[in-house]
């Protein structure tokens, strides 16, 4: 008989991973473009792993994981499971200098699998373990924020211990310090963030800017050239922005008003199409003049050119994480908690950042970034300076049913 879940996934909200499988963030490559920030894509075993009958949930009221023996003392290993591309390597792609140098200096084995390849399938191979009580054979993974919330409200995650963390604890900027889903970062600490900003391409709006939704939604010269993302957290979120609302503590009048905002722009055919990864193409061609972007794919354009150009509205971005968790069960805590710390020092976060270009999580990075490269350093897409960071806003966590129900309206807008 199938059990009770509040947490299994509507139809509306399978229908958002369906469409990060196959146009949005979730079908990405690391390096080339960012992955999704709000639910990953879709694979059928993932599917079939979150919508089957199967082991409820072990919940605890506290959120917190049952205590579970840690073995680090006795067992010099560390498991930990990451996507790929989301390490440094060396020029050979033999190794992974800054994995080695923490094995050199604490006599821990990393054994590192980038077998994270979206939310979903991820979370159904870990899920039928957690829920049973069982270790996951991982004693660290990352995850995008909407899943880190489910497995720490699940009771899924253990407590971290912030006397072994001082380095993540000073120096972790205050942009990330407390989502909603895990005040004072409890259980978690952020791998990268990730933006949500505006992009546009200069030949094609004959050197004009284009720094705000309302331009987007509102220009004439760009009737038609519009592009907004079918992540209903990133879409919705700028316009309520946009707005003057706050996406962290907004109504459901609110996000029908944003609805409606973009529903406007697609009745006039403002909005020439909602996309997934699939507007970069559009972008460097100059078919979409303007749209709303992440800024990984922003960087990879800029590359090859130079008529790519971003802005940050003065309403703000849009900003997710990816994150640290060490699940239910693991053996090895307090290996995985000197390891996150490891990636809190300055110099360590400036070789992960000059590697894989996202929003680094760590403050006062800059200067070591700039030994490394100075041009990154100056690049607010990776280092926020204070103004950009002021204009950062986390889309709030939602309920199931706030969840299924904002889903549904997005999908009827975007046609989907």
């Amino acid at each position: 008989m199938e059990q009770l879940d509040p947490d299994r996934l509507s139809a509306a909200q399978l229908a958002a991973m369906r469409r990060s499988l196959t146009s949005g963030r979730g079908a990405l490559t690391r390096r080339s473009l960012l992955r999704a920030s709000g639910i990953g894509a879709l694979t059928l075993g993932g599917l079939s792993a979150l919508t089957s009958c199967g082991i409820p949930p072990a919940r605890r009221e506290d959120g917190a994981a049952a205590a579970s023996a840690d073995h680090s003392e006795q067992e010099k290993v560390l498991n930990f499971s990451n996507w790929t591309e989301y390490m440094d390597t060396s020029e050979d792609e033999k190794s992974r200098p800054t994995l080695e140098e923490f094995g050199k200096r604490t006599g821990i084995e990393v054994k590192y699998s980038e077998d994270i390849n979206d939310n979903v399938e991820f979370f159904g191979k870990i899920r039928p373990q957690l829920a049973a009580g069982q270790d996951t054979g991982r004693d660290l993974i990352v995850v995008t924020d909407w899943l880190a919330a489910r497995i720490i409200r699940l009771g899924w995650a253990q407590k971290l211990d912030p006397s072994r963390l001082p380095h993540a604890y000073a120096n972790l900027s205050p942009q990330f310090r407390s989502p909603d889903w895990d005040p004072g970062r409890s259980y978690s600490y952020p791998w990268t963030g990730i933006s949500t900003v505006i992009a546009y391409n200069s030949k094609a709006t004959e050197g004009r800017k284009v720094d705000s939704v309302t331009q987007l939604l509102d220009d004439p010269s760009l009737k038609g050239r519009v592009g907004f993302l079918t992540e209903m957290r990133d879409s919705v979120g700028m316009t309520l922005l946009d707005q003057g609302k706050d996406p962290a503590n907004f109504t459901t009048a609110d996000f029908d008003g944003a609805i409606g905002r973009l529903q406007k722009g697609v009745d006039t055919k403002q909005i020439r199409r909602f996309t997934g990864n699939d507007y970069t193409a559009d972008l460097d061609k100059g078919d979409l003049a303007a749209c709303l972007a992440w800024a990984g794919d922003v960087i990879q354009l800029q590359a090859g050119n130079p008529d790519i150009k971003y802005a940050v509205p003065a309403a703000g971005y849009i900003t997710s994480s990816d994150n640290l968790l060490v699940p239910a069960q693991a053996r090895h805590k307090g290996n995985a908690e000197k390891l996150i710390d490891y990636y809190y020092e300055l110099p360590v976060a400036a070789r992960l950042a000059a590697f894989i270009s996202y929003v680094c999580p760590v403050d006062g990075v800059k200067d070591e970034l700039a030994k490394i490269d100075p041009a990154l350093a100056e690049n607010t897409l990776i280092v926020p300076d204070k103004a950009m960071t002021a204009k950062s806003h986390a889309f709030r966590s939602l309920s199931s049913e706030e969840e299924t129900a904002y889903e549904e309206k997005f999908t009827k807008l975007i046609g989907a």
